[in-house]
């Protein structure tokens, strides 16, 4: 077999081919929560907290841990008391091996120095068959400390090489629109690119005209996606 630098053929096991609507990571805590109950769940790169608010409405019954670095500019808007907050160095966990069932990361590691002795990390916590999902900063303006862009290749290339198996990646809110909302100042309207961007409704049209299936829809849209929705499992 020859080697490819097609991204279709590198990303093809998991582009999604039931639809192509663009998501955030809320998707993916949602389709989890809503066969696993009871779970044990970490947000990691929690932040103030308000993580909790979505996973804990779907599941009340949900053992909820948050974790971030002590300095971090969103811990320090953080003013709830009611929630397990957890410090740690950046790089490593303080928790046992495989403590967790989900490990749950929204719009973190862009801005994690060590990403792969963390994601390794990620690996070490969850239990096996547990499972690693979010989003990630692909075309992304820098914001709050970013260091990183992942391109959904890379992505998956850092999940595989951490010991992790990917499953799906999905497409959230177009890079251009990303770019344009902060050379704007984030406008109000902006705020609703977030369920369906100018550039991914663009591709919809595409998309539809030309009768593609969902996932060359999907991989087109992740072509130009500020943010990356994944979902990966520890095998």
């Amino acid at each position: 077999m020859t080697a490819s630098a097609n991204l279709f053929d590198l990303l093809v096991n998991y582009l999604p081919n039931d639809h192509s609507k663009q998501v955030t990571s809320d998707y993916f805590v949602r389709e989890f929560l809503s066969t696993n109950k009871g779970t044990k769940v970490l947000d990691l790169g929690c932040g103030s907290g308000r993580g909790a608010d979505l996973i804990l409405r779907l599941d009340p019954k949900v053992e909820w841990h948050g974790v971030d670095i002590e300095d971090s500019p969103e811990v320090a808007q953080r003013q709830r008391t009611d929630l397990r907050f957890h410090v740690f160095d950046g790089v490593h966990l303080p928790f046992d091996d495989s403590s967790f069932d989900l490990v749950y990361s929204h719009q973190v590691f862009e801005h994690v120095r060590y990403p792969e002795q963390l994601l390794r990390e990620v690996t070490r916590i969850l239990r096996p068959g547990g499972e690693f999902l979010g989003s990630v900063s692909y075309l992304e303006p820098y914001h709050s400390f970013s260091i990183w862009n992942y391109t959904p290749y890379g992505w998956v290339t850092l999940l595989t090489a951490a010991g992790m198996s990917p499953v799906q990646l999905r497409p959230g809110i177009d890079g251009v629109a990303l770019i344009r909302r902060s050379y704007l100042g984030r406008p109000p309207e902006s705020h609703g690119w977030f369920e369906r961007s100018p550039m991914n409704a663009e591709i919809d049209e595409w998309g539809a005209s030309t009768g593609r299936r969902h996932a060359l829809i999907n991989l087109r849209k992740l072509h130009y996606c500020g943010h990356i929705c994944f979902r990966a499992k520890r095998p």
